[in-house]
């Protein structure tokens, strides 16, 4: 599965990428309103945890590629997560450091829900965060979110829900 924007290509992660990922998921910085930052098992785990997910779903998160290069600067994609008691579609990223601020994770974002909505039954695709995390309320904004619930849990303290309808979607 390979999915193509004007400057980048979302592709399924393989066990060679786990260099480039950890850069990204050790990043305290990035990872700041995760509940922890990945150490080397937990990058694989993460790896290996997309690769069952292909596997099962047809999807998870995939490796975010500069087009020009191939270099992987990130992931994103959709996983099935627990929201507030409810399992639902979810569009996750993370983007390197230094690649920040330069509209990717935007771009990898609606490349993600446009294939969501043209490749799934879902109706309804959110963004969960913790309340802290403007940075990823403002790409769930970009995408075409708005904020539907706020809820408390014991990971984020309160996990902030954004999400698009497919009706809304098909508006845009």
């Amino acid at each position: 599965m390979v999915v193509e924007t004007k400057r980048l290509i979302l592709r399924e992660m393989r066990a060679d990428d786990f260099y480039a990922l950890y850069r990204i998921l050790a990043d305290t910085g990035i990872m700041q309103h995760y509940p922890y930052t990945f150490d080397e098992t937990r990058v694989r785990e993460w790896v290996q945890r997309n690769l069952e997910r292909y596997r099962i779903f047809g999807f998870g998160l995939w490796a975010v590629c500069l087009k020009d290069t191939g270099e992987v600067i990130g992931d994103c994609g959709l996983t099935m997560q627990l929201v507030n008691g409810r399992i639902m579609p979810e569009i996750g990223y993370h983007i390197r450091g230094d690649q920040q601020r330069k509209g990717y994770a935007k771009e990898a974002a609606i490349a993600v829900r446009d294939w969501a909505f043209q490749h799934t039954p879902f109706q309804v695709i959110c963004s969960c965060m913790k309340y802290t995390n403007e940075p990823s309320a403002r790409t769930a904004l970009s995408y075409g979110c708005s904020p539907v619930e706020e809820f408390e849990d014991p990971v984020n303290e309160v996990t902030r829900v954004y999400a698009i309808t497919r009706e809304e979607w098909l508006k845009r």
